[in-house]
């Protein structure tokens, strides 16, 4: 016969002979040992935490995302200082968190100028909630991101002739474009740019007006994020052509006067009036 071991536990029984009690400890698998929590917590629901198509990374990134407070930096340096996985793995998963509708990120400028991420997380892919008021709306601390580097203008025409009188009215002509539309102020370095452009329009005979109506007229709606970028591209998309060449003016021929007798010699020559003629005229100054 075997020996009973007293320190063994008994063996749980259950209430309902035949059934096991719904809090019956498992043949195998995972246990949960829970406590109610009362503060500090987050609620995560099972369709994020047994995702079946997310990474386990992209799940415990979107975990921690959503249980910081509003305004916590979550850009992927941040992230990266944060988390022992580098750039690249964190970078793919926000993605596969956008993919999934966990994530919205987009850029926006600041009244400053500054391009900055905006980072909105989404507890509930699909849903949106009503905007809330901005007065009350905290400050967002998003880690600031370096500005792209500037792109270069696109080239414009070149006059055949670069008179620094001619250069300063295109860039007099320039600088007067914010008065016919306040998104058209160019700074200096973009005038001086664009500036042979309009001259080699004004070489082809026509007028400042006419210009700045080609230039600021028809504008599109949306907003001008490089005005001197399309202002330069109609310059060169919208070139006319040279004026057509007109052969100069042949001089006024001579006047035919009429015939008049000489009051000397009686011979006709051509004069507008009665007289002498050339040769009784170089005669006077002897005679006298």
């Amino acid at each position: 016969m075997d020996t009973e071991h007293l320190s063994a536990p008994p063996q749980a029984q259950s209430r309902i002979p035949g059934k096991k009690h719904p809090h019956a400890r498992p043949d195998s698998g995972v246990v949960h040992d829970n406590a109610r929590h009362t503060e500090n917590f987050t609620v995560i629901g099972n369709h994020l935490a047994q995702h079946q198509e997310l990474s386990l990374l992209a799940i415990g990134l979107a975990c921690y995302i959503q249980s910081v407070r509003p305004g916590t930096a979550v850009d992927i340096k941040t992230l990266a200082a944060r988390f022992p996985e580098g750039p690249t793995r964190i970078a793919a998963a926000l993605r596969e968190l956008e993919t999934h509708g966990y994530l919205r990120r987009t850029r926006e400028r600041t009244p400053t100028g500054r391009i900055v991420t905006r980072t909105v997380s989404c507890n509930k892919p699909g849903h949106r909630s009503a905007p809330a008021d901005p007065s009350t709306r905290p400050a967002r601390r998003t880690a600031p991101e370096k500005p792209p580097p500037r792109k270069r203008l696109p080239a414009v025409p070149q006059p055949s002739c670069t008179s620094p009188a001619l250069l300063q009215a295109a860039i007099d002509l320039l600088a007067g474009l914010r008065r016919r539309d306040p998104r058209l102020l160019l700074s200096a370095t973009d005038a001086e740019h664009l500036a042979p452009g309009v001259a080699a329009w004004l070489e082809r005979d026509l007028t400042p007006t006419a210009v700045r109506h080609a230039l600021a007229e028809n504008l599109p709606l949306e907003p001008l994020i490089r005005p001197a970028a399309f202002l330069a591209h109609r310059l060169a998309a919208q070139l006319p052509p040279l004026p057509p060449i007109r052969p100069p003016a042949s001089p006024a021929p001579e006047p035919r006067h009429p015939f008049q007798n000489c009051d000397g010699c009686d011979r006709p020559f051509r004069s507008p009036a009665p007289g002498r003629c050339r040769d009784c005229r170089s005669d006077l100054p002897e005679a006298a």
